[in-house]
């Protein structure tokens, strides 16, 4: 399969994500139809168009926690995104998954 259907269905996968909710990379891979792409599903956020209505911010890494760059910017962008969804961190700055994760 070429890159730009995997990115499509993956990008598909995301828009699915509901408000106040949060998936992983590694079940947005699967649920796209590609189990063991979770890195694949990264490549694909970070090239995701930006005239695209992609919840970016509602995915997060398999231990609830954001995965880019403390020192860049957009961490405590996402942080505050799902702050505002009502998604809540705990003393680690992780989400508690057990109560936020969707589960289609």
């Amino acid at each position: 399969m070429e890159r730009k259907e995997l990115y499509h269905r993956i990008y598909l996968t995301i828009q699915q994500i509901p408000y106040g909710k949060v998936a992983t990379y590694g079940q947005i891979a699967r649920l796209a139809g590609f189990p063991g792409y979770a890195r694949q599903v990264g490549y694909a956020l970070h090239a995701t168009p930006d005239d695209m209505d992609v919840p970016w911010q509602r995915v997060i890494n398999a231990r609830g926690e954001i995965s880019l760059k403390p020192t860049g910017p957009y961490d405590q962008v996402q942080r505050q995104m799902l702050e505002d969804e009502g998604v809540q961190f705990d003393e680690h700055g992780r989400v508690p998954l057990k109560i936020y994760q969707w589960q289609p």
